[in-house]
């Protein structure tokens, strides 16, 4: 096959790509220029050194390599959904769109314009083709490192044209194939951080484009325990930064609402019983499937959040004006269910799709 290899400069990506090369397909290694941190945001933004290291890399393996640049399409998909997300009350996931929007989105269309049959990155997933589904996303091989909640938002077209290489080891693994091969990148560390902009708290990026609007941290009952500053900066389940003691041992206050009418903060003392903290009940919109459509009721299980334990949830859909919804109904209570998030869907090991978080009801528990 002749494939792009998306490299970041990271030592997955470059383990990736290397075992294309082993496995004999044409390869061309390109890193996508998304970010060159042009405000000066606080925080380490490594794209020149990430862009000589998968230069390096390509170097070692003898392969073609491209600075591909989409500055211009990140802002426009990732960067203003992440800000317009987080002004409207609600907490995005740009890590998910980046894949959907970008990597599996601009990138494969422009591999694809050059030729190239398919993408190939370094996820700790694996793509198969089933007989009766096509090409389908099932879970990595390593528990401890799986990603396919990250591509939870892909559709068909975009699961076709994937590839992840290193889906079925473990990172040790990676890393002894990468010193075997003495890949340039074999110690680096992995990074943190916002897809493609770096080693940048999401708390700093928000402040340089979002002006502070300062407001009333209260409790259930509305009483005033201090000041936050923005809602924009905190999300549901939230414990750290609130600035607020609880004075109660081992038991700390935990984000449970933003009240944007008010511009209110609510927190309360984080306890198995805590109101607006826990839910079995919410609805899914923008429902997306990386095979066949989710159309009718159905048993499986749900990821809340990335690492989160997956739930078993009755899935529920409704079409309205020609939109797909659902109700999920979890069978155990979850924590932060938050609106705005991506809620990753699965049968067992295969990742069904996903959706985002939209109300959730309090009323069941």
């Amino acid at each position: 096959m002749k494939i792009l290899a998306a490299m970041s400069g990271g030592v997955d990506s470059s383990v990736a790509t290397a075992l294309l090369v082993r496995q004999g397909h044409e390869v061309v290694g390109a890193y996508m220029k998304n970010w060159i941190n042009e405000e000066n945001i606080i925080g380490h933004c490594p794209w020149e050194e990430d862009i000589v290291d998968a230069r390096a890399v390509a170097e070692q393996l003898g392969i073609p390599f491209h600075v591909v640049n989409l500055m211009k399409e990140y802002r426009e998909k990732v960067v203003k959904y992440l800000l317009e997300g987080y002004q409207s009350g609600i907490t995005p996931n740009p890590d998910v769109m980046c894949n959907r929007e970008m990597k599996f989105g601009v990138l494969l269309e422009w591999a694809r314009d050059q030729g190239f049959e398919a993408v190939a990155t370094g996820h700790y997933a694996r793509r198969a083709d089933w007989p009766e589904e096509g090409p389908v996303v099932l879970r990595g091989k390593d528990p401890n490192k799986d990603q396919t909640y990250f591509l939870a938002m892909l559709q068909p077209h975009q699961v076709a044209g994937a590839l992840f290489p290193i889906g079925d080891l473990l990172k040790s693994q990676v890393r002894d194939i990468a010193h075997e091969l003495g890949l340039k990148t074999a110690g680096k560390k992995d990074s943190q951080g916002i897809c493609f902009i770096g080693e940048v708290k999401m708390e700093d990026f928000l402040r340089t484009f979002v002006p502070d609007s300062p407001g009333p941290i209260v409790d259930l009952n509305g009483k005033v325990l201090g000041e936050h500053r923005g809602l924009h900066l905190y999300t549901l389940g939230q414990r750290k930064g609130l600035r607020v003691p609880s004075n109660l041992y081992k038991e700390a206050y935990v984000v449970v609402a933003k009240r944007p009418a008010n511009n209110e903060l609510v927190i309360a003392i984080e306890r198995a019983d805590t109101p607006l903290l826990w839910a079995r009940r919410c609805r899914l919109t923008g429902i997306s499937t990386t095979g066949k459509p989710l159309e009718t009721a159905r048993e499986l299980q749900s990821m809340p959040r990335y690492r989160a334990p997956a739930a078993a949830a009755l899935f529920s859909p409704v079409q309205s004006d020609g939109e797909w919804t659902a109700e999920l109904s979890f069978q155990e209570p979850q924590r932060a269910l938050t609106p705005g998030q991506i809620c990753a869907l699965y049968d067992g090991e295969h990742l069904l799709g996903g959706a985002i978080f939209g109300e959730v009801f309090y009323d069941s528990l």
